[in-house]
């Protein structure tokens, strides 16, 4: 056994023990804690808090230490949001960029309205289910969750019966990606092993949609497929209520949605005309339709089809005009964009360093960058800059509860 002080927390959220001999990896421990267990490839294995810091609380979950989901949860909500915007800033200083970041938006728990469940039969042969364990593949039950809706967590034992179906094949690994709207709950099953015969028998189609109606899902699909469906699944974005495609993309937590849309519109106040790239079903496209006409793309034709018949559920917003387009391969170019005096852009985790290069060279005066990853962010920033823009601001935003995750919105200028 070997006893160590944690002198920092790294970007994966586990405690880091600075050594001679490099650094020492400790989960679920805190800056300035003392710390015992054995070192195994870098990492402290059965670890030991031998001195705990001020600024560790007692864990919520029943899971915790065991599920990979909540890393951080014994860590006081000060401290830990302080450790987020420091996140970015160290994000950005690796391009060499400094800016004014904000203090981290905080949400509650029991808001998070999509999680993505595991099932997987049990030593009972009976289907659980639940998250990934912390650095394995092993699955840890879920008896609650404080990050989920509770609407979420109360279906579980049904949602469990749902699984039993999509367990047909003993390859299966199913994943429930499981959705709160405001008709009822919406699931889309990925993980399904195709049979020779392609896909789940016919039996194992009709025991899932029996399982789905008993369950009062508003639907069910198999990857995008829908099996079946009691009500369209619909969310609400800005003034408009956008019926959501089966699998489609939605932010994990409408508080973390509203503070970013907020600071989005606010900083493209005064524009004649906007872009929303990446734009999805319209989750910034709507609320920025009530400041200024929107040209809107993104890669999903099945979003720019809800986007598109969303527009007659609203009133008071200016003209939408929405095109299904590979931004990556096909960037919207200068021309594309004449016009546009501000620029909303949110991208996958891979960043958009494409699409930056085209905004680089457009006359828009506002691009917002909407980021789910501060290091893509950072470099797509830096083509900004070199174009000329400012970096105004930046806000964290803590969208995953307890989790290393870090979101945030950037306002630039020129």
């Amino acid at each position: 056994m070997e006893t160590f002080r944690i002198d920092r927390i790294g970007g994966q959220g586990d405690g880091i023990a600075e050594t001679p001999s490099g650094p020492v990896f400790a989960s679920l421990t805190l800056p300035g804690e003392t710390v015992r267990g054995e070192v195994r490839d870098g990492r402290l294995e059965t670890v030991e808090i031998v001195t705990p810091s001020a600024d560790r609380i007692a864990p919520v979950s029943p899971q915790y230490g065991d599920c990979g989901g909540c890393a951080l949860q014994h860590w006081a909500a000060e401290p830990y949001l302080d450790w987020k915007r420091e996140q970015v800033r160290l994000a950005l200083a690796r391009e060499r960029i400094e800016t004014e970041i904000e203090p981290t938006v905080a949400v509650a728990p029991g808001t998070r309205r999509r999680v993505a469940l595991h099932a997987r039969r049990g030593a009972d042969g009976q289907a659980i289910l639940g998250f990934k364990a912390r650095r394995s593949w092993r699955l840890v039950e879920v008896i609650a969750c404080p990050v989920a809706d509770p609407r979420i967590v109360q279906a579980i034992p049904t949602l469990k019966r749902l699984a039993e179906a999509f367990l047909e094949h003993p390859k299966s690994a199913p994943t429930l990606h499981v959705t709160w709207t405001l008709t009822g709950l919406d699931v889309d099953v990925t993980g399904v092993e195709r049979r020779s015969g392609g896909g789940l028998s016919g039996d194992a189609r009709s025991r899932a949609i029996a399982a789905a109606q008993a369950a009062d899902l508003a639907r069910l699909s198999l990857a995008g497929e829908t099996l079946v469906m009691a009500r369209q699944p619909k969310v609400a974005f800005g003034p408009a209520t956008v019926a959501l495609p089966a699998g489609g993309f939605l932010q994990a937590v409408p508080q973390a949605e509203d503070a970013m849309v907020s600071r989005a519109v606010a900083a493209v106040k005064g524009a004649r005309r906007v872009a929303d790239l990446f734009c999805g079903a319209g989750t910034f496209t709507f609320p920025l339709a009530t400041v200024a006409p929107v040209i809107a793309a993104d890669a999903s034709k099945a979003g720019i089809d809800a986007l598109k018949a969303g527009i007659n559920t609203a009133k008071g917003m200016k003209a939408i005009v929405a095109e299904a387009r590979d931004l990556f391969r096909r960037p919207l170019t200068p021309f594309d964009l004449k016009g546009c005096e501000a620029i909303v852009f949110d991208p996958p985790r891979a960043g958009a360093v494409e699409q930056t290069a085209q905004i680089a060279g457009t006359k828009a005066g506002v691009v917002v960058g909407v980021s789910c990853n501060p290091q893509t962010f950072a470099r797509d920033a830096r083509v900004l800059i070199e174009a000329g823009f400012r970096l105004e601001r930046v806000t964290p935003v803590d969208q995953f509860l307890w989790s290393a995750h870090v979101e945030l919105v950037g306002v630039f200028r020129r």
